[in-house]
């Protein structure tokens, strides 16, 4: 056997036990922490109404299907929906920051203050001036979740290395010549390291818009089980935000592997890199 194969075996090997190990670990740790917590429920006697068992809360997941489906459907409308404008606005406000010295300087400020002032406080606001439906939780979720993406992008923008941009100019590259060469490859890794945390964000920002006031939606139904001590489905609908927010960051790296391939290889080969020196 030749000394490459060994290395490759052996590479895939090693590759193997990290994926096992990188999946495995966390599957068990979930696992014991739900074991745990079925026990602890089971052995002190708690009252379900209280703090129901993992095994109740699945059961409500079964029951109540078609009822938190239909909410589900609800709430994951206005999230997707409230993260694509906060995307449109994000980039905007960070394209105009990171071009103009004069709106950096009048801009900037707002959307720094726009994240000092609570959320919940505005969103009875917004029922005011807007009334009911989907549109005061739209805007809740574009206001939690677009100052990672402003601030982000505007670090991306100036990332570009000023002497390639230099040498474009000398060569006569135009600004979009410029944008599209440099500046935007440069923005991307800090873009999407935005964009991860903004779809989290967005969960939440839905969850808070349908406190204040909505008819539908995983967050008034948990408004309205918890004063009737339906405790099981609020941790139900607890764990289908969890998945749902979970499934959209993956979306987000996902969609970021693509987007930006050189990357995720960089992050690949430096982790190999590590575990090669370790070894």
């Amino acid at each position: 056997m030749s000394v490459d194969s060994a290395t490759t075996r052996q590479e895939h090997s090693g590759s193997r036990a990290s994926s096992v190990l990188r999946w495995g670990l966390p599957a068990l740790v979930i696992a014991g922490a739900g074991a745990a917590w079925e026990a602890a429920v089971r052995l002190l006697d708690v009252e379900r109404w209280l703090l129901p068992p993992p095994t109740a809360i699945g059961a409500e997941l079964v029951e109540s299907r078609d009822l938190l489906l239909r909410h589900t459907w609800v709430t994951l409308g206005e999230v997707l929906l409230g993260f694509a404008l906060a995307c449109v606005v994000g980039v905007t406000i960070a394209g105009a920051i990171a071009y103009s010295r004069l709106v950096e300087r009048a801009v900037y400020p707002f959307v720094i203050a726009s994240q000092t002032v609570p959320v919940i406080v505005i969103a009875p606001l917004l029922l005011i001036w807007i009334g009911y439906g989907i549109w005061p939780k739209v805007i809740v979720v574009v206001l939690l979740s677009f100052f990672p993406i402003v601030v982000n992008t505007v670090d991306g923008l100036k990332s570009a290395d000023p002497d390639l941009l230099r040498m474009m100019r000398t060569l006569g590259a135009n600004r979009w010549q410029l944008f599209v060469k440099v500046q935007a490859p440069s923005c991307l890794p800090y873009l999407f390291s935005g964009l991860r945390v903004a779809i989290a964000l967005s969960v939440i920002g839905a969850v808070v818009g349908e406190w204040v006031g909505a008819s539908e939606g995983l967050g008034y139904l948990m408004t309205r089980s918890a004063p009737q001590f339906l405790t099981d489905r609020v941790f139900a609908s607890m764990f289908i935000l969890s998945v749902m927010g979970v499934a959209l960051f993956l979306l987000v790296v996902l969609t970021e592997r693509y987007a930006v391939p050189w990357q995720t290889r960089g992050r690949r080969d430096e982790a190999l890199g590590d575990s090669s020196v370790r070894r």
